[in-house]
């Protein structure tokens, strides 16, 4: 990975599984945001965001986390972010986001 995305990726793992990892932050979402376009354009059905090997967040990541459900919303697709990290998990709680977003921890 080039350092202008700061070690985060997003990757289809199957056409339901979608891997992220390395950083959320406002330095990352925009890159993760432009490689995801084209994956959640072509979800059918369900569509599961796993987030386990994401490191570091920042309330940047949580808006990409709405961003990512509105576009799966668009397309009548449901998501799931799965093994959502401790920091995410925080912030979306203190942003009373929590109940909104499709969260599941590890």
């Amino acid at each position: 990975m080039n350092s202008l995305n700061q070690d985060a990726s997003i990757s289809a793992v199957d056409s339901g599984l979608m891997q992220i990892s390395g950083e959320l932050t406002f330095a990352t979402v925009t890159i993760l945001l432009e490689q995801s376009r084209p994956l959640l354009l072509s979800a059918k059905g369900g569509l599961v965001m796993e987030l386990a090997g994401v490191g570091r967040v920042d309330s940047a990541g949580l808006a990409l986390l709405i961003q990512w459900m509105r576009m799966a919303r668009e397309q009548g697709v449901d998501i799931l972010f799965r093994h959502v990290p401790e920091q995410l998990l925080a912030i979306a709680h203190a942003s009373d986001l929590d109940t909104i977003l499709p969260l599941e921890q590890g």
